[in-house]
């Protein structure tokens, strides 16, 4: 399993290792309404999952803020994951003025983090992460950023997304 730093530190990933050409795990989080979600809900779509630890962190709020600017005008869905609790993230919208960001919770299980490859072992985070799925969740993009506090490749991540029909 990959190895990566955050601040400097090294953590441990945990789950399973995703990567380009593999189907992409299903996974089971919860929207800012605390309703279960799974990746088939957004089916026949391209998707831009963009994970973080947190969004209350300057980078994570930064990151999140850049792929819904630049990604909204795509036909497909940009969706933010992370471990904050959903009222978290929804005043984290609220307060940011950002009603269109689709954040979803992997606090309950860590399904998601577990069937890609990213949970921080030894901070029970989300390591910051990018993944790009065509509209039959074929995975065409995949970055764990290798310093957790370090932006992920933007331009990589948005050109391999909108190549996709």
């Amino acid at each position: 399993m990959a190895q990566i730093t955050f601040k400097q530190n090294p953590v441990t990933l945990l789950g399973n290792e995703v990567n380009v050409g593999d189907q992409a795990p299903d996974f089971k989080v919860v929207d800012q309404a605390l309703q279960q979600v799974t990746l088939s809900q957004f089916d026949g779509k391209k998707k831009l999952l963009n994970v973080v630890p947190s969004l209350d962190t300057g980078v994570c709020d930064q990151q999140t803020r850049q792929f819904n600017e630049q990604a909204n005008d795509e036909d497909g869905y940009v969706l933010t994951l992370s471990l904050d609790l959903p009222f978290a993230q929804k005043r984290w919208c609220a307060s940011n003025g950002l009603d269109n960001v689709i954040t979803l919770s992997d606090y309950q299980s860590h399904s998601f983090g577990k069937a890609y490859g990213v949970l921080m072992d030894e901070l029970q985070l989300l390591a910051r992460s990018v993944f790009v799925l065509d509209e039959n969740n074929k995975v065409v993009y995949k970055e764990i950023v290798s310093e957790g506090t370090d932006f992920p490749n933007f331009e990589a991540a948005l050109d391999a997304y909108r190549k996709l029909s």
